[in-house]
């Protein structure tokens, strides 16, 4: 498999002497696709066949921050109705359970205003709980992969003037037994694996590189005279806080789950500001005092947000709905129905927790908590 975009996680923003990319490249990791670049290619190869009979093989599109790798097909099938493109998925160093997975993909037309149309397949699991990014009765193909089909499906139909009306069942082999080695039974996604990724990217994370690559991050922005840094634990955060901020890129730290090596190193090489901006299910773990936020070594700790949303004004019926909740994100949204900040709450509770962590370092410190497209959902004050 190929890229033209194999700069790094950050494409042409590789050469920067901080932030993101920069820590990519300091690790000496090869980054990989997520399962929503697959399918998203898959899709791209399939729906061009059955416009034209033809398979683009390799299929090139592009991910949501530019970048245009390109993705060999390791099976096709064109019927008269309905084209199939497979990709095998790729996660670089990372040791993610679906590398070396066959993600397939079958394109059928639909009658005209119909739209695009998700379904799952075999190995790609359904929505039986709420509290996820999606319906229940939904195909777990998360909100960013499905953007990404769509926007492809449109192009591909105004290239071979296709109604862009389809449908898309995507699968992967062997799915539902991987799917064991995930959390998804727990969280109500039964039948197999969620298709996933906002930025198409798997980062790869080796402990030891990624801790080393933060610290390198702080010394990178000290060097530059950087006051304000940010530790992040994505990319959609990371938007976040430069909106939030105007924060140049030597002053961005992926810390992904370290929370703990980005607090620790900072303890030691101080800047006067830290801004800590995560999903609202991760930050609930440092708030509760994790430092690896990990999912294999942290849990959201529903009792622990049951006790926050008590001192947020919660009655126990509610306080019992939150420690009952399928995840973070329906603690929250229970929370937000009856008015009691839990976001906030959780957000201070992580600022308090980082400070405990600086033992009196002389960093302020404020939190941002983000849901899955980077919207506020809680924020501290700075102490």
């Amino acid at each position: 498999m190929s890229s033209s975009g194999e700069q790094g996680a950050g494409g042409a923003a590789g050469a920067a002497k901080g932030g993101r990319a920069a820590q990519l490249k300091h690790t000496g990791l090869r980054h990989g696709w997520t399962t929503g670049a697959c399918a998203t290619a898959a899709t791209t190869a399939a729906y061009t066949a059955l416009l034209t009979g033809e398979f683009p093989d390799p299929v090139a599109i592009t991910l949501p921050k530019g970048q245009t790798p390109s993705f060999a097909l390791a099976a096709e099938e064109l019927t008269g109705t309905t084209a199939m493109a497979g990709i095998v998925k790729d996660a670089g160093d990372d040791p993610d359970v679906t590398h070396g997975a066959l993600v397939r993909v079958t394109v059928r037309r639909l009658a005209p205003g119909a739209g695009v149309v998700f379904r799952a397949g075999p190995g790609v699991g359904t929505i039986t709980l709420p509290g996820l990014p999606l319906p229940v009765g939904e195909p777990a193909v998360n909100p960013v992969p499905r953007q990404m089909m769509r926007a492809h499906v449109a192009e591909v139909a105004a290239r071979h003037g296709g109604t862009g009306d389809v449908e898309i069942t995507v699968s992967v082999d062997h799915g539902e037994e991987i799917a064991r080695s995930t959390w998804n039974p727990r969280l109500g996604i039964l039948g197999g694996l969620s298709i996933l990724g906002t930025t198409g990217i798997v980062v790869p994370y080796s402990c030891s590189a990624w801790i080393d690559s933060i610290r390198r991050g702080v010394d990178v922005a000290r060097a530059a005279g950087r006051t304000h840094v940010a530790g992040c634990t994505g990319s959609t955060s990371e938007r976040t806080v430069v909106a939030a901020y105007d924060l140049p890129e030597d002053a961005l730290l992926d810390m992904g789950d370290f929370a703990g090596a980005v607090l620790k190193y900072v303890r030691r090489h101080p800047v006067d500001r830290l801004t800590i901006c995560g999903g609202f299910a991760k930050l609930s773990k440092l708030a509760a005092g994790h430092l690896d936020l990990h999912s294999a070594r942290s849990q959201v700790d529903r009792g622990f947000l049951a006790e926050l949303a008590r001192r947020g004004g919660a009655d126990e019926t509610l306080a019992a709905e939150v420690a009952a909740a399928n995840t973070g994100l329906a603690a929250l949204q229970l929370c937000q129905a009856a008015g009691v900040p839990l976001g906030d709450l959780v957000a201070t509770a992580a600022r308090d927790e980082a400070l405990a962590v600086l033992r009196g370092a002389p960093v302020a410190v404020d939190v941002i908590c983000v849901d899955r497209a980077g919207t506020i959902v809680g924020r501290s004050g700075v102490r």
